[in-house]
């Protein structure tokens, strides 16, 4: 993925009233596993501001999961509600 522009307007959804992007987005732009950018996330939850990251509902998954053309997760699926970053937000994110 090397220098390579990928589009990401897909990757943006609005839950909430704010723009967000999937755990799995992030971690794929960053070339990571999605456990390891949550792990980070939460070893050095101080350096974000307190709405930085959220976990969806059932009700929100099963919505924004609706709207998926395909499922992009393997083995049949997650087995955990994905979390969500605010968008405005992921400036944060250094590699």
């Amino acid at each position: 993925m090397e220098n390579e522009i990928i589009p990401i307007q897909n990757m943006i959804h609005e839950i909430r009233g704010h723009k967000v992007m999937l755990d799995r987005d992030l971690a794929f732009l960053y070339e990571v596993e999605v456990k390891r950018l949550n792990e980070a996330v939460k070893r050095n939850i101080k350096r974000f501001p307190e709405d930085f990251m959220f976990q969806l509902t059932q009700e929100e998954w099963d919505n924004l999961r609706s709207q998926f053309a395909t499922s992009r997760d393997n083995h049949g699926g997650r087995r955990y509600l994905p979390k969500k970053t605010m968008s405005d937000k992921m400036s944060l994110i250094k590699r």
